[in-house]
């Protein structure tokens, strides 16, 4: 989830959302009946189900039977039943969507923390604070801008990212632009094409199109480009 924010892709952290509420439910499901399931699993109703948890022994804690499964029920909603393609304002709803979604994520596993972990208070804290840290996008948006927030990037890092960001395709017209490269023409010879070389992306100059490869993808989220410090 952490990896799609920092790459703007607010839609992939809805999907991200829904499979960690499914996650966390037959976690908790599994926690409170003594009995765990060995793989998660999806309820065929998500709020029946969880406000089943709610009769649960009171021998159990209110974050386990009430609070946690009540925010599951929240966010499984908004994540089912939200619009997809928001247009208009100033600020996009997927990225609020996806604000929230990341908070909800890192406060619920800062909670299972607290109630399973076998850890001193030190030991515990330390793991919940490096949950809760403030995290910054790697690509920031201005309605149809996007910039790369890690000046020491190359340019072929930064356009790799971008493209990451863009998993349906963007022209290299767009891609420069974003890069902030003077030169286009270079830009599409100096870069795309190197990426293209090396199969990080696919680059047809019939369309202008950059599209990330597989091989792209698994760079960008294996080396370290999405984080920013």
């Amino acid at each position: 989830m952490l990896s799609e924010y920092r790459s703007a892709r607010w839609e992939s952290v809805g999907l991200k959302a829904g499979k960690i509420c499914e996650i966390v439910y037959t976690v908790l499901a599994g926690y409170l009946a003594g009995n765990y399931l060995s793989a998660p699993s999806k309820p065929k109703n998500m709020v029946d189900a969880c406000r089943a948890l709610e009769n649960s022994s009171s021998t159990f804690s209110r974050p386990v039977r009430i609070q946690i499964p009540r925010l599951i029920v929240a966010i499984y909603e908004l994540r089912n039943n939200r619009s997809i393609g928001h247009v208009g304002g100033d600020v996009d709803p997927n990225h609020m969507d996806a604000e929230l979604f990341v908070r909800f994520a890192k406060w619920t596993v800062a909670e299972l923390i607290r109630e399973f972990a076998k850890l001193s208070l030190p030991d515990a804290a330390a793991i919940i604070d490096s949950i809760t840290e403030k995290n910054i996008p790697a690509v920031w948006e201005s309605g149809d801008f996007k910039k790369v927030l890690n000046p020491k990037l190359s340019a072929k890092d930064k356009a790799l990212i971008l493209s990451y960001s863009v998993p349906s395709g963007v022209t290299s017209k767009n891609l420069g632009k974003w890069c902030e490269y003077s030169n286009l023409s270079r830009f599409r010879t100096a870069v795309v094409s190197a990426l293209n070389k090396d199969a990080l992306v696919h680059f047809d100059a019939k369309t202008d199109l950059v599209t990330i490869t597989p091989l792209g993808i698994k760079k960008v989220e294996t080396s370290g480009l999405l984080v920013v410090k």
